[in-house]
């Protein structure tokens, strides 16, 4: 079984490595030896843990999942060099990694926190000399895509990566729309929950404008719930959603 070391033991990571702990032996490296415990513990699962300064990466695979803005500061603590790294962190460009962290292969990818149920949709970019390595070992937590740019993959940071967090909000707001009219809120919480597991289906075949016109019949309830959400611009919300978390992904 091949090892995979995580560096940076945070929610990322986790759900990572509870998407590939049967596929691979895994390493974690942090800061703190009872922060990697709880990692341990969380994962349920047996992985060696070591402490991050003076670290040897020399021809290991690495997913380094810590904070962008402790990249220097990490890679500082670190030594040899890495046969992939595979890099997790939002914002943060092949070449700054490449200033700080020595590798023969570097990727970026972004998965979202889906991972820790094989869901996830990850985009990358980088080497190309790794991206079949890269694609397979993200794929074992959900779909994958490669993009072709940087600039790409922050655009998709803004909307898979964030996605979950727009979502959740979604999802809360429509639960609470439900209690609001008289539902009780274990009914309504497990009718949206059914609802986005029957809609995550569907729209994976179906375009959304095809998928939204064959819901909406003329005069119809959901022709005035629709309305309603143009009213309350949510479709250039959402827009400017993406945009924001773009713009925010490109100054990290």
């Amino acid at each position: 079984m091949k090892t995979l070391t995580f560096i940076g033991n945070g929610n990322m990571a986790l759900s990572i490595a509870k998407g590939l702990q049967n596929d691979y032996k895994l390493e974690v490296v942090g800061r703190e030896m009872h922060k990697l415990n709880i990692f341990e513990e969380n994962l349920n699962v047996k992985v060696d843990k070591f402490l991050l300064d003076n670290f040897d990466i020399s021809n290991k695979t690495i997913l380094f999942c810590v904070k962008p803005a402790n990249v220097e500061e990490v890679g500082k603590k670190l030594q040899g060099e890495a046969r992939v790294l595979i890099s997790v962190l939002a914002g943060t460009t092949l070449e700054k990694l490449a200033q700080h962290i020595k590798a023969s292969s570097i990727v970026r990818a972004m998965p979202n926190l889906a991972a820790s149920v094989a869901k996830s949709m990850t985009t990358l970019t980088g080497d190309t000399k790794s991206k079949t390595e890269a694609l397979e070992l993200l794929g074992a937590i959900g779909e994958t895509r490669w993009l072709t740019s940087e600039k790409e993959i922050d655009i998709a940071t803004a909307l898979a990566g964030s996605g979950p967090a727009y979502l959740a909000l979604i999802a809360e707001a429509l639960a609470d729309g439900a209690v609001k009219q008289g539902l009780k809120r274990d009914d309504a919480l497990a009718i949206m929950r059914g609802l986005f597991n029957g809609f995550g289906e569907l729209i994976q075949n179906v375009h959304p404008a095809i998928l939204k016109d064959s819901v909406m019949s003329p005069g119809g309830t959901t022709a005035a719930g629709y309305a309603a959400l143009e009213e309350g611009n949510v479709r250039s919300a959402c827009i400017d959603a993406i945009e924001s978390a773009y713009e925010k992904a490109k100054r990290l």
